[in-house]
Parts: C-alpha cells; sequence; structure tokens
C-alpha cells in the first residue's frame, strides 16, 4: 500500500473516532469503542504506520487545542500515548511536539492538566531513554524478575469465568529485548534476523540478554543527567552478541532486509486471573497471594489462620515501648533489637530505666516485614493511579505491588465491593497493615442482565455506569459498551475442542481500560446503624454505595411491645415516621431539621440526579455541577397527603425531595420498616423501627481516646481530636471527572 494510501485510511479511522466523540445522539452501542481498537490494530499488524498514525492524531490534537474542542483531547491524548508505548522508530520531532503539547495543557484546569503532566513525564522518559515505558510495562504486568525493577502488577477480574491465552516468560524476555534494541538503534537494527535469533536462543543466553538490557536501560533512566551515547554502546554491544560481529556488522551498513516490513512486537495482555465471587473475603486473600512472595507463604490450608501476622492471640502485634504506670517511664528493650522475645529473659529484666519520649515503634515479626531489597530505587514506580486513595505509606515501605482489580456487574456487585473495601480497610487497623503495601486500583466494567439490554446504562441497576459515562466520556464510548460484546460471549455456545477465551476485541478493551485508566474518582460510601423491633436481637450496622430503600411492612409492633397509638391519626397507607436530618445551606451552614409526616417510601441516594441531562451529550453540566460533591446524600420521600370531600376521606401521595448528609429515620406507629441496601435481594434487613445514616468514617483516622492528666481537662481534650475522614473508594476512569 502507496503511504499516501496508508495516510489516507487511518485519516478515515480517526475522523470516525472523532465523529463517535461529537455525536449527540445515542449511536449503536455495538458500533461504539469498534473504531479505536480497529485503529490500535491496524498498527498491531503493521508497525510501519506507527510515525503515519502518531503524526495523525497529533495534528488533531492541535487542531482541537485550536478550536477548543476540549471534549476530544484526552481520549486522543490516551490514544497516542499508547501507539507510542509500543512503538519503535518515531522520529525524533514527534516526541518534542507531542512533550510540547502536553506542556501547554498544563495550563487547563483538572483533569486535562492532570492527565497531561502523567503524559509528560512519560514522554520525557522515554525521550531520554527510548523503550523504557514498554520495557517497565511487561516486566510490571508479566512479574518478570529484575532487581533494578522490581515492581509488579496483578489484575483480578470478578464475576467472569474464562480462559486467557498467556503469554511465556520466555517471550516476554524476547520482546522486551527486541524491541529496546530496535527502538535504540533504529534502522541500523536486523530487526528479522534479530527476533529469529533471540526466537532459537536457548533459555539461559535468553536471560543473560534479558538482564542486560534492563540493566543498562534502568540505569540510564535513574541517572541525573542520562548519556544516551553510552546507552547506546551498551546495547549495540548486546546487539552484536546476540547477532554476532558480521550479522551486526551487515545490519549496520544496510543491506535488503532494509526494506522489508519491519515484524511486530507484540505488547503481551497482562496476566489477568478470572475469579467468580463467592466469598465476602476473597478480595482480601487474593491480595495477600500477590503481595507476599512465595518464599515467604508460610500459608496454612486454611487462609482464616493467616491473617497476614500468624500470631497467636497472645502475641498479638505489640509495641516495644511499653508505657509504664511510674510517671512515664518506660521499660527499654536493648538497642537494635527488631524482633519480639520469645519469653521475658533475664537480661530484658535487668534493663535499667530510662525516661523516654511519647514516640511508640511498632515491631512487626521478622517473618512479615518485606525484604529490604523490596524498597527499591525511588522514582521508577509508573505514575499510574496517583492517587489512589488506598492509604498512607509506611515509613521506609514502598508500594512496588500494584493490584488492579476489575469488577464486571451491576449496582449491586459495586456494593458487595464497597463492603469488601470497608473490611479491607478496618481489617488494617487491627491487625496488619496491606494496602498502604501496595497500590490498590479499581475499576468497573457494567453488565445488566440480558433483559435490560434496550437501555442498559439507563436501567435501575446501572446508575453509577451512567453517572461514570456522563462524568467521563470516554469511558462511555470505551467501557460501558462491552455489555452486549459481553452478553455475546456468554451465549456462544462452548467448544469442547478448544479451551473457552476471552474474545479478543473484550480483552483488548480491559487490557486497554486498566493501562490507560488512570484517573480515579471517588464515591463515599456510608453508614446505616440499624435497630430492630426486637429487643433481643442486638443492633446491626452495615455500609452501603448507591441506594438505600426504606418500605412499609405490612405487619405491626406486638402489642406488648408497640409504642401507643397516638390520637387522632388515622388509618392510611404508609406509616408515621418520624425525620430528622441536618439541611445544607447555600451559605454551607447545616442547620438541623425534625419533622412528622406520612409516608409510604425513602429512598436515598448517593449519586446526583440526572433529570436535565441531555442524553447522549459529551458533557452533563447540570450533573457536573453536583459532582465534586458527593458527601451528600439525596433524600425522596413519597407522602401521604390526606384530603376530605363529599366523597369521604381520600389519600394521595406526593414526592419530596432534599439533600443532606446524615439522616435519623424512626417509626412513630406500630408499622416496621424494610431496608434494601444497593438495590441486592440479599442485604435486606425486615422488621426495622429505626434507622440511622452517616458518611463512613475512615478505619484509619479515627480519634484516639486521649487521656488528660486532670479530670478538667478532658472535654478540653476531646475537643480538639481530630474528625475523622471519611472513607471514599476510588474507580478508575479515564480522564476523572470533566466539569
Amino acid at each position: 500500500m502507496e503511504s499516501s494510501d496508508v495516510e489516507l485510511d487511518l485519516q478515515r479511522s480517526v475522523q470516525a473516532v472523532l465523529r463517535e466523540l461529537s455525536a449527540q445522539g445515542p449511536a449503536l452501542q455495538s458500533n461504539q469503542g469498534m473504531w479505536r481498537w480497529s485503529l490500535h490494530k491496524k498498527v498491531e499488524r503493521d508497525p510501519s504506520k506507527s510515525p503515519t498514525l502518531v503524526r495523525i492524531l497529533l495534528r488533531e490534537l492541535e487542531k482541537a487545542e485550536g478550536e477548543d474542542f476540549r471534549h476530544v483531547i484526552i481520549p486522543l491524548l490516551h490514544t497516542l500515548m499508547y501507539v507510542l508505548t509500543k512503538a519503535t522508530g518515531i522520529p525524533e520531532e514527534l516526541y518534542q511536539r507531542t512533550y510540547a503539547f502536553c506542556t501547554r495543557l498544563l495550563t487547563l484546569p483538572a483533569p486535562y492538566c492532570t492527565v497531561a503532566l502523567d503524559c509528560a513525564i512519560r514522554l520525557k522518559t522515554e525521550m531520554t531513554v527510548p523503550g523504557t515505558l514498554y520495557q517497565r510495562l511487561v516486566i510490571a504486568e508479566q512479574n518478570l524478575e529484575s532487581e533494578l525493577y522490581p515492581y509488579q502488577e496483578s489484575a483480578l477480574l470478578l464475576e467472569l469465568e474464562a480462559a486467557q491465552e498467556q503469554q511465556t516468560p520466555e517471550a516476554c524476555m524476547r520482546h522486551i529485548v527486541a524491541h529496546a534494541l530496535e527502538a535504540a538503534l533504529g534502522q541500523a537494527c536486523w530487526a528479522g534476523a534479530l527476533q529469529k535469533k533471540l526466537q532459537n536462543s536457548p533459555r539461559h543466553a535468553l536471560v543473560r540478554y534479558f538482564h542486560a538490557v534492563v540493566t543498562a536501560v534502568e540505569q540510564t533512566a535513574c541517572e541525573p543527567n542520562p548519556n544516551r551515547e553510552g546507552l547506546l554502546e551498551q546495547l549495540e554491544e548486546i546487539y552484536r552478541s546476540v547477532l554476532g560481529p558480521v550479522a551486526a556488522s551487515r545490519g549496520r551498513c544496510g543491506g535488503d532486509h532494509v526494506q522489508e516490513r519491519p515484524p511486530s512486537i507484540p505488547l503481551p495482555s497482562p496476566y489477568i486471573t478470572f475469579h467468580l465471587w463467592t466469598d465476602k473475603e476473597q478480595l482480601w486473600k487474593e491480595l495477600v497471594l500477590f503481595l507476599r512472595p512465595r518464599s515467604q507463604l508460610r500459608l496454612s490450608v486454611d487462609l482464616e489462620a493467616l491473617d497476614l501476622q500468624g500470631l497467636a492471640p497472645d502475641r498479638r502485634l505489640a509495641r516495644v515501648s511499653v508505657l509504664s504506670t511510674d510517671s512515664g517511664i518506660e521499660r527499654d528493650l536493648p538497642t537494635g533489637t527488631d524482633e519480639l522475645p520469645d519469653a521475658p529473659s533475664p537480661e530484658l529484666e535487668r534493663v535499667g530505666l530510662q525516661r523516654k519520649g511519647g514516640i511508640k515503634k511498632r515491631a512487626w515479626p521478622p517473618y512479615i516485614l518485606m525484604p529490604s531489597s523490596w524498597d527499591g530505587p525511588p522514582g521508577l514506580h509508573r505514575r499510574t493511579g496517583w492517587p489512589s486513595g488506598d492509604g498512607e505509606l509506611l515509613p521506609g515501605v514502598s508500594r512496588l505491588h500494584t493490584a488492579r482489580v476489575l469488577v464486571l456487574g451491576d449496582d449491586r456487585m459495586l456494593g458487595r465491593l464497597a463492603q469488601a473495601y470497608h473490611s479491607l480497610r478496618k481489617r488494617d487497623t487491627q491487625k496488619f497493615c496491606l494496602t498502604p503495601r501496595l497500590s490498590l486500583q479499581l475499576y468497573y466494567i457494567p453488565v445488566m442482565a440480558p433483559k435490560k439490554l434496550v437501555a442498559p446504562m439507563n436501567s435501575e441497576l446501572g446508575e453509577l455506569a451512567a453517572f461514570l459515562g456522563c462524568a467521563d466520556p470516554w469511558y462511555e464510548r470505551t467501557v460501558n459498551t462491552l455489555c452486549p460484546a459481553i452478553h455475546k460471549l456468554a451465549e456462544m455456545p462452548p467448544n469442547l475442542g478448544t479451551s473457552r477465551t476471552v474474545d479478543p476485541f473484550i480483552l483488548d478493551v480491559i487490557t486497554y481500560y486498566v493501562r490507560m485508566g488512570t484517573q480515579p474518582i471517588y464515591f463515599q460510601i456510608y453508614t446505616v446503624k440499624i435497630l430492630f423491633s426486637d429487643q433481643s436481637q442486638d443492633p446491626t450496622e452495615d455500609i452501603f454505595l448507591t441506594e438505600l430503600k426504606v418500605k412499609i411492612q405490612d405487619s405491626k409492633f406486638p402489642k406488648d411491645g408497640s409504642t401507643p397509638r397516638r390520637r387522632g391519626v388515622a388509618e392510611g397507607p404508609g406509616a408515621e415516621l418520624s425525620i430528622c436530618y441536618q439541611k445544607d445551606l447555600l451559605s454551607h451552614r447545616t442547620r438541623e431539621v425534625t419533622l412528622s409526616l406520612r409516608a409510604t417510601e425513602l429512598v436515598l441516594k448517593t449519586l446526583p440526579a440526572n433529570d436535565t441531562e441531555v442524553p447522549g451529550s459529551t458533557h452533563c453540566p447540570p450533573t457536573a455541577a453536583h459532582v465534586t460533591d458527593r458527601t451528600c446524600l439525596n433524600v425522596s420521600v413519597t407522602e401521604v397527603v390526606k384530603s376530605s370531600n363529599l366523597a369521604g376521606r381520600s389519600f394521595s401521595t406526593v414526592t419530596n425531595n432534599f439533600r443532606t448528609a446524615n439522616i435519623q429515620i424512626q417509626s412513630q406507629d406500630q408499622r416496621l420498616l424494610t431496608l434494601l441496601l444497593d438495590k441486592d435481594s440479599q442485604r435486606t434487613f425486615r422488621d426495622v423501627v429505626r434507622l440511622e445514616v452517616t458518611p463512613c468514617p475512615e478505619p484509619c483516622s479515627g480519634a484516639q481516646k486521649s487521656k488528660a492528666p486532670w479530670p478538667g481537662l478532658q472535654k478540653e481534650v476531646e475537643r480538639t481530636t481530630a474528625k475523622p475522614k471519611p472513607l471514599q473508594m476510588p474507580i478508575n476512569t479515564f480522564s476523572g471527572i470533566i466539569q
């Protein structure tokens, strides 16, 4: 194909992506996302098209910047960076133009400046040391061992049962060596002969080439002033050792092979494990298995006995310095002791008393502490998903592991994910700090029931998916369109002759989402405290993420334990409720409101209403105006209004809406309440008389009880304690919230 024909074909594909982004009406969901996928497939089949595609994308980005078409900037920039990560032979001039474009975006508001900064950092590294992005991505995703780049990633895909074709470690090493040499040597590299030689190399030689390439690239990337000429000399030496002096010199001098199409170097799909979510503790167990190195896996068959500390109840995590009762004097352990003593020894008993400060050091058993090499060299970790919102780092501990959790399902599945996330954070405060030791990234792919396929994103169970699609148009076009493809895969009859594999389009979109979806949107988790009518039943506490629905039961209180019915209250639909909430004022102050009314139903939603949203629009001003304040509940009360006329008494209903941060609801008559959390029938509470909803606090940020030396100062000390931060669950998107 001529160069003009290639450019025209790629230009048509790019224009199709732009038309899809600018469409004002709902398009066919079966076609959405296909243009981006086909565009990348064209370059993957013929890598020589990569410079042409980069030039076209960069031209469209500069045009969008000049005409202020901001809604296409982030999608095109992600598409461009995805091509640059895999491609070789891109002219330096295109890298410079792309880097200059990203620096100009830094003057724009978030999320444009945030995405541009991330891209600029990666471009700077790639311009200095070609092939670094590809090498680090493959090493981390495939969990290849490397001392200079020890970072590892794992993707857990929940609620999907399938098999995936994985690349072997040897194949990934071949790809890394070939890509690094081609990116550095350019036209001087005999790509075809190099890949054939690597294919026929024994494993020990391949491992030697791999470590030599990684060492050369990473050491150069870590230097304050990288010496690119020195890196080129090292890679040329590796190139000669692979091909031999004669073949290497032939490739440098040129020949017929230069006219051949360069063979494609694939970017292996990340290592993804598929799980059906059947256990509440499954997320915790999978993260534990991923975090702990195999050499230190001292797990019993029962993972419940694990708890990542392996200690008996009498050997819980202790503090080395133990507060004494004799005026603040502490018994100090010998200097340099980092392990818990098995038993009080005479040497420890004879240690003198010494006045210490108020700092207490937490000691971990040696087999729980991560190896010192895990701290890793500074500045190597890719800034993916930062800030991740998964806890503060422990002093001296680097998060070398990234766990990417993909959840397939509807709003009910997200409610269970919120439960697991809250349990994970709460468990950290009690036993072992897991989340500060790894970067936890959460991703969501909406999948509705087949009967909802007519309008899956507008259904009752897809409210959060619709919110994400409204906040991030590229998420709407790329991820929200996977539902029909996934259902088509599920309806395919199983082939007994071959193993069942994921559709290439689905796997490619999942891979693209995991790699490029680095901007989180945070959702507030709410706590509900529930009091039952049965006095013998203890009050319970649960959490929800999207919705809490309150319905009136037909049953009543038992007469012996019922509240006396007020005189003058007529029987009718619903129940008499007492509602107490804090009303948000325009001055950002709160005013407590208490009211009594008869209602048939209450719905508490955590997502802002989007009734005025224009379907298919690329931006949603009404929703975006409230999207930054997701710590407010949108309460809808169906109130019963009594009226009298000549025909007698009649009842009608009217819906009242208001917003609040917390609310208390109590039944005033004999009617009982039923609660439904996150639209999940398995999370239903019956025979409820009172409930209280508040933002769920961060388990790690609870104010500690302070002891005042004098009783008179106790109240003052309590007033100065820090207010706990609200717990918010992040879900990664491509751009975050576009205002």
